[in-house]
């Protein structure tokens, strides 16, 4: 669980690197601005399907009171049944037809809305899961989850109000139009204090704005807080620690809470002012018109068309100041949503480029290197320096078994981040068959390396669901697999067997349980080279025996590399190679390392 405040800009996880560390950001990485405009670029037919009905629903509205003043005019001054029916049915069609196209531009920008949103969560988590890593750095899972939900769904939501923003630009142009048939100073009155009202719109948007982008940011903190300690619950039940966490989800909260309330004022104020501007232009439309009404330039239909049409108004301004709120709003999210995307990864791509998703399988990455194929799993380390390792020289042959132990247990997690390339080293290089990691796209080093951390989470879903998740042999591998973890056994401990679901992480396991099944998981995947960092660390002495000697014999062939300090893992081991003072300092088999080399004595029997 961290405990760490993750609106720092730099990460307190120490697995994520420094800064220096870091591969930049690559070129073409989409800000706030280009995240919003692609958005609406991939649902534009939506959209001009969308704003062209709210245009002809905009229009019907504003022509209503138009018809209503003529109605008055002709027909009742004309006294005629059949001309005061036709005109009526001509208002029924304008009904009609307004509302049939108010549904069916709702309809457009509500599919446009949710499928830019679908998008942009198809786009984050592609982002997440780019096995460059990088997104994650500085951020808690809850935060990341906040950006794919709701602020996903805010920018989404701007392809629902452009439509909206011109059905209501196109109703004021039809107003305003009228009015001026009606009289030259209503039209021109309504023409030239429009664009003005706009700009005022737009400035009050500003502070909305910027407090909504605060609201999401404390929103997404307070968020991933509670995920965070939802997640420890059972640790802080064992320290004893519930109290203190509680006050710092309280005091979080309480933040979020503020950016909220303060977000909801300025919305108050900005809607508040909008109104009154609006009321206020209303007004001054229906003031002018009265006296000319007064005077006799216009008639007693024109007066009613005029007054109708000046009321009509208060629904496309007040529309138009609802789409400058939101567009704020999406404005702020989309900053939040391009952050992750424009994340700089962990560790570079060859050449600067490369797409994150899967690596094809041709054996060659995008830049040109040639991946090994097959592989078949020698590993090399050339004078390493990362994190607590000074110079590291090591060598495994292909199908070899090797026991590393180190003296310092952040060596071990530095080593596991360097062979999985996870972080770069800050010195010397890793090769896989005699090729530089760095010089492969980090998804081809996924398909032939994989690393089984020691707090390696499950997913919720079956036993038999989470061991396959990434088996790649024939179903009887599977059933080796679990015998080799000795998950099996906890498979007959369980109601239903392997396929009892367990709840999300494997809580509904024991420490031993889930470190057997996230080892039968590793073991069916069954990849060119493994590495296994403490695997058996809740295990019981007995199963972790039987454990050593099946792994040994599942791995036959295949290249794995055991970091860990247990002395039945160690001794099936071919070789045994010690890590003391960042730089490995003897190797040889268990037993021989146990009787002569005191170091390791006290790191394995200890």
């Amino acid at each position: 669980m961290s405990a760490g405040d993750t609106r720092a800009t730099e990460p307190r996880d120490p697995r994520a690197g420094s800064p220096s560390r870091r591969a930049a950001a690559p070129p073409g990485t989409p800000s706030g601005r280009d995240v919003l405009r692609q958005s609406v670029a991939g649902q534009r037919r939506h959209i001009a399907t969308g704003a062209a009905l709210a245009v002809g629903h905009q229009a019907g509205e504003a022509l209503v009171p138009v018809l209503i003043g003529v109605v008055i005019d002709q027909a009742v001054s004309d006294g005629t049944a059949t001309a005061l029916l036709g005109w009526l049915l001509l208002l029924a069609a304008v009904f009609t037809g307004l509302s049939v196209s108010f549904r069916f531009a709702l309809r457009a920008g509500e599919r446009a809305a949710e499928q830019a949103a679908h998008e942009l969560r198809r786009r984050l988590a592609t982002r997440v899961l780019d096995p460059r890593g990088g997104a994650e750095t500085g951020r808690l899972a809850g935060a990341l989850v906040t950006i794919a939900t709701g602020d996903a769904r805010r920018v989404g939501t701007v392809n629902t109000v452009i439509p909206a923003g011109v059905g209501a630009l196109a109703g004021l142009l039809v107003s305003a139009v009228a009015l001026l048939r009606v009289s030259v100073p209503l039209g021109l009155l309504v023409l030239l204090g429009t664009p003005p009202l706009l700009y005022l719109a737009h400035l009050l948007g500003r502070p909305l704005e910027r407090r909504s982008g605060v609201e999401q940011e404390r929103a997404a903190h307070a968020s991933g807080i509670a995920t965070d300690l939802v997640a420890g619950l059972r640790v802080l039940k064992g320290l004893g620690a519930e109290n203190a966490a509680v006050a710092r989800y309280r005091r979080t909260s309480r933040d979020s809470l503020a950016a909220t309330l303060r977000a909801a004022r300025a919305e108050a104020w900005h809607d508040g002012a909008i109104l009154a501007l609006n009321g206020a232009f209303i007004a001054l439309v229906a003031l002018v018109g009265g006296r000319l009404a007064a005077r006799g330039d216009i008639s007693v239909g024109e007066l009613v068309s005029a007054v109708g049409l000046a009321q009509f108004l208060l629904t496309p301004l007040s529309m138009i100041s609802w789409v400058g709120g939101e567009l704020a709003q999406g404005r702020a999210s989309a900053a939040r949503v391009a952050s992750v995307l424009a994340a700089p990864p962990a560790v570079a791509t060859p050449g600067g480029t490369g797409d994150p998703g899967a690596a094809g399988g041709t054996g060659a990455n995008r830049s040109g290197a040639a991946r090994p194929t097959p592989v078949r799993g020698r590993l090399r380390l050339r004078g390493v320096t990362h994190g607590p390792l000074r110079g590291v020289d090591l060598d495994v042959a292909p199908g070899e078994l090797v026991g590393v132990v180190t003296t310092d247990p952040a060596a071990a997690g530095a080593l596991l981040e360097c062979l999985a390339r996870e972080a770069d080293p800050e010195a010397g290089t890793v090769e896989l068959d005699g090729a530089p990691l760095t010089g492969l796209h980090p998804a081809e080093i996924r398909a032939a390396i994989l690393p089984a951390a020691h707090d390696a989470d499950l997913f919720e879903g079956t036993l038999i669901e989470n061991v396959t998740a990434a088996a790649t042999g024939p179903a009887d591998h599977v059933e080796h697999a679990l015998h080799a973890a000795a998950a099996d056994e906890v498979a007959r401990a369980l109601p239903h067997g392997a396929h009892t679901p367990i709840t999300e992480r494997g809580r509904s396991l024991s420490g031993g349980q889930r470190q057997r099944v996230a080892l039968a998981r590793a073991l069916a995947a069954d990849p060119p080279v493994l590495l296994v960092h403490d695997p058996t660390t809740a295990v019981d002495a007995v199963t972790e025996a039987r454990v050593a000697d099946r792994l040994r014999e599942i791995r036959r062939g295949r290249t794995t590399v055991l970091l860990t300090t247990s002395p039945a893992l160690l001794a099936v081991a071919d070789r045994v190679l010690v890590l003391d003072g960042g730089t490995v300092t003897t190797e040889g088999r268990h037993t021989d390392l146990v009787r002569r080399h005191a170091a390791y004595r006290a790191a394995v029997l200890a």
